[in-house]
């Protein structure tokens, strides 16, 4: 694949190279000045129209560009902060002196998106956001990554410092497979992981110049998986930005709940740019960070009895529930029940019959480990980044470049992962025209010493005692105390404390030990280590017929995607069926768009039409089309859009066992290997297992056990007595009354001993028919067909005012069915096999991706509002509203998973440093509703329902900074703030609690204006 890669960028090269014609050279000179301050300005961008050319001014505001573009063209002038000017350049123009004067008006950027081609954000055709330059650099957010937070309809889930979730429009998810994220044209998504990794290998701060949020269905353009949202991250080019730039910034995280409430971090980045002779420019960035991360130490328990959860105490003293799993406390998610445990003990003859009795039908669950003591919270960050520019002509860029992420984090996903010297390294070689663009490059992921906190506690446990063991010896502590007189609680804590004897205590040399040893053992070898090595390689191309096409705008492209995973076995089900540890997957795709201006560009008509295909599914068509009605500063616009995803890798392939069930893939391959077709959904066994009890507390029912009991105490005694007649020892005139004395005295013991059992048999066999078998469906992609209509405009060319509606339909929505499969019969001779699934010892659990068959549908609105005052002051605030409209559980899909505030809102007050004013500052506010998080977070227990206590609270934060420019030294000091309530808060049910962040930073840019 990368031999291919390869080979098609030479040959698009020599093709473009030999056809280039020899052109006259000219230079044209000048200086640029600020029009306020009479002063030069560095690092002013001075661009060819059209073509890839340009250059920058100097420290003194000078610059010189040579180009052989054919006389008349048109230059662009731009930089941050500044109104853009455009100039044309004939034979007897060479020297040009500009004033530039402050970007006052609103709604002038431009974004690419929306349209894969640049375009006003006025005039895009769909809802876009922007945070340019100007915003990152004045964010009261820790970091530009944080203050994405405050753009309208963004919802972040943070699930570790270096680790948070963007999600947008609903189905919010903690690593979203629905959402993807783009640096520089490379897709950001772990290919094993399979979801975007935010900004553990993103780009470092100090080289990101913009970024662009495409809310809502972009797979048109940009193909599978750009369902709910799209996000581009662009760097700073080293033609347009030069020089020495660095950064430093330290202060203290703070939190109550965390083990040391106040911790410092330290964050720095350098960057370096340089372009010669306007042809050759190459940058290096490199950052670092350090610091002790956020914990997550929510100890509620998931499995509430009747809606009671007991204390949240994982060391498991009194007033807590037997069955405790605490959310993030892991190794309780191994539980038993009394009963069952009881009965394998009779049957082996190490219990009485009588001590049944005793047993109460209950889950207990093993003494867990809180997360603290589990996952590695010293997190820490290297990010690497380089890249070579070469202007094959002033129409032609070769681009060469290499981002290498390195770092220690926590992340969710069905369990808390530790990430220990996880890495991510991409490569790209692009080829850039005024109207074209090739592009390859190949994602390496490698997992480290990365581990699943869950699996490591629970292979902990069973290194010490195995299960059977603890469990056994539990059973039998509580029949000794209860038989002594103790009470139920009593006893229970008497039997815990028997079983729990020799646990390793977190510090000790014996878990330190013991600890290091699971958590570094693979997965399938007993252990919590995943071992991946999963490759992704993507080349793509796209097509502007501007220079061929004046009727019309049209643009295609294609693209095509290999997937090599890997993971020896710990993750995927790459040591299966004849694979030698890898699985390659093949993805191709290509689209077509074309857009109209009518009616002397008042209205502007686009439409695209895009397919993709992917070797284990169907092929997929994607249309978009949208209208915008231009009526001075103020434009409407409408469109349909649809978009797909297909199922991630670990969707198709994984093969991973987690404390509470077996992930597998939703491919046949799968249903063949493990049986399923002997396997029951969840709802249907909670169903059934309901129904069982409900048989087994009739009275009815009770009367006919006590009558087979009865019946069976009478023949013992029967064929007793018969056998003593027959021998002598009783006078066949008295057996009768015999009988009866001895059926009378047994039968007290007998019905204390046995009435629980056979009325429970008695409720199985009477209900254990209505189980009916998992029936497979065909596994699909899932499908959103989006309506918007919206407005954006401005007003007196100081209000900027963005507002829309969106109503979305899904259909073949991707959920997780979980299948409980029997092992054996709960009462093996008496019951059939499939009464094992009653109990959490006599079964399996799978967990599988598969569609619903309903559809889904949400809707949705937001407003933001952009004041620009003078001086350099602004106000900004915008509010979004997301709601599920209806939701029909099916056995693939008991719940939807919104996981979304029903509203979200911001407010904010800011100043520049303009007009010769050397101080800015800023302040956000923000706000979001409760809401239930539906996650990994469930019940460990079968008959508990789910999410019955996972609600996030609603927050409320203040974000704060103010910003001093020392121009003599080229520099900005900040000093700010994040949450300054101080209330630790979490953004995703399980994941830690974010305190505040109290931070200073020096920012140095030596062509700092």
């Amino acid at each position: 694949m990368s031999k291919f890669i390869a080979h098609s960028l030479f040959v698009l090269w020599v093709v473009c190279s030999a056809s280039i014609a020899a052109l006259a050279q000219g230079t044209i000179t000048g200086k640029i000045t600020d029009d306020a301050q009479k002063e030069p300005l560095a690092g002013i961008s001075i661009a060819v129209k059209g073509k890839v050319i340009g250059t920058i001014t100097d420290t003194k505001g000078n610059f010189s560009l040579t180009t052989n573009t054919e006389r008349p063209f048109v230059i662009q002038v731009t930089g941050v902060g500044f109104q853009s000017q455009e100039f044309t350049i004939n034979e007897s123009r060479t020297t040009l002196n500009i004033l530039l004067k402050e970007q006052v008006l609103l709604g002038q950027e431009v974004v690419v998106s929306a349209s894969r081609v640049e375009e006003s954000v006025l005039k895009s055709p769909v809802s876009v956001e922007k945070m340019d330059l100007r915003a990152i650099q004045s964010t009261p957010s820790a970091n530009f990554y944080d203050g994405l937070s405050n753009v309208k309809g963004v919802d972040i889930a943070t699930q570790g410092l270096l680790f948070k979730s963007i999600n947008m429009r609903g189905f919010g998810a903690t690593g979203n497979p629905r959402t993807v994220q783009m640096i520089d044209g490379m897709d950001n998504s772990a290919p094993g992981l399979n979801f975007p990794v935010d900004n553990i290998a993103g780009i470092p701060e100090q080289d990101i110049e913009s970024v662009e949020i495409l809310p809502g269905a972009a797979s048109a353009l940009y193909g599978p998986n750009a369902i709910q949202g799209l996000i581009l991250l662009n760097s700073k080019s080293p033609f347009l930005y030069q020089g020495l730039s660095a950064n430093v910034k330290t202060g203290i995280m703070s939190a109550s709940n965390r083990t040391t409430q106040n911790t410092g971090f330290y964050d720095a980045s350098i960057r370096y740019a340089k372009a010669f002779n306007n042809k050759l420019a190459f940058k290096v960035n490199l950052a670092y960070l350090k610091a002790q991360d956020w914990q997550a130490n929510n100890y509620t328990n998931l499995n509430p009895l009747n809606g009671v959860e007991g204390n949240a105490d994982p060391n498991r003293g009194p007033g807590t529930a037997i069955n405790y799993d605490g959310t993030n406390t892991y190794g309780d998610e191994a539980q038993a029940n009394l009963r069952s445990v009881g009965q394998a003990l009779i049957t082996a003859r190490l219990l009485p019959a009588a001590a049944l009795g005793l047993l109460p039908d209950r889950n207990v669950s093993r003494t867990g480990y809180p997360e603290v003591n589990l996952v590695d919270y010293n997190t820490k960050s290297l990010k690497v980044n380089g890249a070579v520019h070469y202007r094959l002509t002033d129409k032609i860029e070769l681009i060469g470049q290499v981002n290498y992420g390195f770092g220690t984090t926590v992340y969710t996903g069905n369990g808390r992962y530790s990430l220990r010297d996880f890495s991510l390294a991409q490569g790209k070689l692009e080829l850039r025209g005024d109207n074209f663009t090739l592009r390859a490059y190949t994602t390496q992921e490698r997992s480290g010493k990365s581990y699943t906190a869950g699996l490591a506690s629970i292979f902990l446990n069973e290194a010490w005692k195995p299960s059977s063991t603890w469990f056994g010896q539990y059973v039998g502590a509580y029949v000794q105390a209860r038989s002594a007189g103790q009470a139920d609680d009593a006893a229970h804590l008497t039997a815990r404390g028997v079983a729990d004897q020799g646990r390793p205590i977190p510090g000790t040399d014996a878990y330190n030990t013991l600890y290091e040893r699971v958590r570094n053992t693979p997965i399938n070898q007993g252990g919590g280590a995943f071992q991946d090595k999963s490759n992704l390689y993507h080349v793509e191309g796209l097509y502007n017929f501007k220079n061929q096409i004046k009727f019309a705008d049209v643009l295609i492209g294609g693209n095509l995607r290999q997937y090599e995973l890997g993971s020896e076995g710990t993750l995927f089900a790459d040591n299966v069926e004849g694979r030698t540890g890898r699985i390659g997957i093949t993805e191709f795709g290509g689209f077509a768009q074309v857009s109209k201006s009518l009616f002397s560009e008042h209205l502007k008509l686009t439409g695209s039409m895009r397919y993709d295909k992917n070797q284990n599914f169907a092929g997929q068509f994607t249309p978009r089309v949208s209208a915008v009605a231009t009526f001075g500063e103020h434009n409407f616009r409408v469109s349909y859009q649809t978009g797909f995803r297909i199922p991630t890798t670990q969707n198709q392939y994984i093969d991973l066992l987690v404390p509470n069930a077996r992930l597998i893939g939703g491919l046949p391959e799968f249903y063949t290997r493990y049986n399923l077709q002997n396997s029951y959904t969840r709802p249907d066994v909670t169903a059934v297992g309901a129904a069982i009890q409900a048989t087994a507390a009739s009275q009815a029912t009770i009367a006919q056990a006590d009558a087979l009991i009865t019946q069976q105490v009478t023949a013992q005694v029967t064929a007793g007595v018969q056998a003593a007649v027959a021998a002598g020892q009783i006078p066949a005139s008295a057996a009768a009354t015999v009988i009866q004395q001895q059926v009378q005295a047994a039968l007290p013991a007998a019905l204390s001993a046995n009435r629980t059992t056979v009325v429970q048999g008695l409720a199985v066999n009477a209900n254990i028919g209505n189980l009916k078998p998992y029936q497979r469906k065909e596994f699909k992609p899932e499908r959103v067909a989006n309506y918007e209509i919206g407005y954006r405009g401005v007003f007196n060319k100081r209000l900027f005012v963005d507002a829309y509606y969106y109503y979305s339909v899904y259909t073949n929505f991707i959920g997780s069915v979980i299948l409980l499969q029997p092992t054996r019969s709960i009462a093996p001779g008496l019951l059939p096999e499939a009464s094992g699934v009653f109990s959490g010892d006599t079964r399996r659990v799978f967990s599988l991706p598969a569609n619903s068959s309903e559809n889904i549908t949400a809707s949705g609105w937001a407003i933001g509002l952009n004041y620009s005052l003078p001086k350099g002051y602004g106000l900004t605030g915008n509010i979004a509203n997301n709601t599920l409209n209806n939701f029909t559980p099916s056995p693939e899909l008991q719940t939807a998973a919104f996981n979304t505030p029903k509203y979200r809102w911001n407010v904010g007050f800011n100043k520049r440093p303009v007009g010769g004013s050397n101080i800015g500052f800023a302040v956000a506010f923000k706000h979001q509703d409760s809401f239930t998080w539906e996650g990994f977070a469930q019940p460990s227990e079968t008959g508990i329902p789910l999410y019955t206590n996972t609600i996030v609270p609603a927050i409320s934060n203040l974000d704060a900074q103010v910003n001093y420019k020392v121009q003599r030294i080229k520099s900005i000091v900040k000093l700010g703030a994040t949450n300054l309530f101080g209330k630790p808060y979490f953004q995703a049910y399980g994941n830690p609690y974010v305190g505040s962040t109290y931070y200073l930073s020096l920012t140095f840019d030596e062509l700092l204006n």
